[in-house]
C-alpha cells in the first residue's frame, strides 16, 4: 500500500465559521465534519499524513478557520503537517499582514476560490501582484476553476511564474456531460507551463449519480498524468465533498487500484513525494 498524502483535507466545525455554499447540498448542509470523523473514515486505509484545505469558508470567517484549525494542526497526534488558508488577493487591504500572521501558523499555501466570483477577479493587477507575494514567501496557492475558466488559469499562471500553482480537481472535468475535448487542450496548455501542478481530486463527484467507478474516470486521470507527468501531479481526497460519490474509502480505494499501473517510484510521487516537495512537508516520524 503506497502512503498517502492527503493534500485536501475540508474540516467543517460550523460553531467556529460560516459555509453558506454548503446550504444548497444536502449531504453537507448544517452538518460537522471534524478531524475525529475524517480520522474515524480513514484509519488504515493508507493516509500517513494530511494537509487541511480552507472550505470554501464565508467572507467574514476566513480567518477566524485558519485560526482555529491552526490549534489542531500544532497538536502532532493530528498528523496534519500543514493548512492550506483562505485569501483574499484582490485586495490590498490587509493582505499583507495576513500573510505575515499565517507565516507563525501551521500554514504552507493560500487558495481563493475562483469558480463563484467573476472571471476578471484574478486578471486584475492587484490578484497577481498578491498571488506573486505567496510565491516569494515560500507558498503554494491552489486555483479553483471550472473547466471553462482554465484559460483564465493559464492566464493567471503566465502571470505568477515565479509562484508555485496548483490546479485543484484536475481542473473541474464535465464527466457527467461527457464533453472532453476543450478540457483536455486546456489541460495540455497548462501542463506546459513549468509552475503549475494539477491535484488529483474531486473528480468522483463530478460522474453522473451511481458511476463513479473507476473506469469512468480513468480517461480523465490518465489524461492528466500524461500531459503533466508523474512529477508534476499531487493527490487529495475533497473529503466531505466526496461523500457525493461513494465517501472517502471509495476514493482511496480507487486510486490505490489507479497508482498499481506504475511503478512503484511514480506511485510515491503521486501519492506524497511530489506534494511534500511542493508544500515543504514531511510524514510524521521521517527525518
Amino acid at each position: 500500500m503506497i502512503r498517502l498524502l492527503d493534500t485536501h483535507q475540508h474540516l467543517i466545525y460550523p460553531q467556529t465559521a460560516g459555509y453558506a455554499w454548503t446550504d444548497a447540498i444536502p449531504a453537507l448542509a448544517h452538518t460537522a465534519f471534524t478531524l475525529k470523523d475524517y480520522t474515524d473514515l480513514t484509519v488504515g486505509k493508507g493516509i500517513g499524513a494530511t494537509i487541511f484545505m480552507e472550505a470554501g469558508v464565508d467572507d467574514a470567517d476566513y480567518r477566524a478557520e485558519t485560526r482555529y484549525i491552526a490549534t489542531l494542526a500544532n497538536d502532532p497526534a493530528t498528523a496534519m503537517v500543514g493548512m492550506i488558508a483562505s485569501c483574499r488577493p484582490e485586495t490590498d487591504q490587509g493582505f499583507d499582514a495576513w500573510l505575515e500572521e499565517c507565516d507563525g501558523l501551521p500554514v504552507v499555501g493560500f487558495r481563493r476560490i475562483l469558480h463563484e466570483i467573476d472571471d476578471d477577479v484574478s486578471q486584475s493587477a492587484t490578484f497577481r501582484a498578491n498571488v506573486t507575494k505567496i510565491g516569494r514567501g515560500n507558498f503554494a496557492f491552489d486555483m479553483c476553476f471550472l473547466a471553462r475558466q482554465l484559460p483564465v488559469a493559464a492566464d493567471l499562471a503566465r502571470s505568477c511564474p515565479d509562484t508555485a500553482l496548483v490546479l485543484d480537481h484536475c481542473g473541474v472535468p464535465d464527466i457527467a456531460g461527457g464533453d472532453d475535448e476543450q478540457w483536455r487542450k486546456d489541460i495540455s496548455t497548462l501542463a506546459a507551463l513549468p509552475n503549475v501542478t494539477c491535484k488529483l481530486s474531486g473528480i468522483m463527484a463530478y460522474c453522473p449519480p451511481g458511476t463513479a467507478t473507476l473506469a469512468n474516470v480513468r480517461p480523465w486521470l490518465d489524461h492528466v498524468v500524461e500531459s503533466f507527468g508523474t512529477d508534476r501531479v499531487i493527490w487529495g481526497s475533497d473529503w466531505p465533498v466526496v461523500n457525493l460519490a461513494n465517501g472517502i474509502g471509495d476514493w482511496i480505494d480507487v486510486t490505490g487500484k489507479y497508482l498499481a499501473q506504475f511503478s512503484t517510484t511514480e506511485a510515491e510521487k503521486i501519492g506524497f513525494a511530489n506534494a511534500a516537495a511542493l508544500y515543504g512537508v514531511k510524514f510524521p516520524g521521517d527525518d
